[in-house]
């Protein structure tokens, strides 16, 4: 559905660290710039990347979202939480791990990035 996604970044280079750490935990390339001062992780399936606003004012984060990034595995999941956690990132809701609901067993992993975006990784179990 979705082909590419973007978030704000304060500070483009912590958000490449977090970002690569994160990322990479779950087999993603490292990130690449473009001429514009972006930053893209891309996939065959799509492109993620940050950048400082083109308005001009502060990026901040959008309260109430999230963007979920999958994972082919449990231990994925929590390895992107634990390589965001060492690359800035600051962790929220429960500790990595299955949760039980109307969509079956999803293990999940919460982050916040650099910039205050909230960032997931999710492997559906079974």
């Amino acid at each position: 559905m979705f082909t590419h996604m973007t978030v704000g970044a304060n500070d483009i280079e912590a958000s490449r660290k977090f970002y690569d750490a994160a990322l990479g935990a779950l087999g993603i390339p490292a990130g690449s710039d473009d001429d514009k001062g972006r930053v893209w992780w891309r996939t065959p399936r799509g492109a993620f990347a940050v950048c400082k606003p083109i308005d001009g004012e502060p990026a901040c984060h959008a309260n109430g979202g999230t963007i979920g990034f999958g994972a082919r595995d449990a231990d994925a999941v929590a390895a992107f939480h634990a390589a965001g956690v060492s690359a800035g990132g600051t962790a929220v809701e429960d500790p990595p791990g299955p949760r039980t609901g109307p969509f079956g067993t999803l293990n999940l992993a919460y982050l916040r990035d650099p910039s205050g975006n909230k960032i997931c990784a999710m492997h559906r179990a079974g």
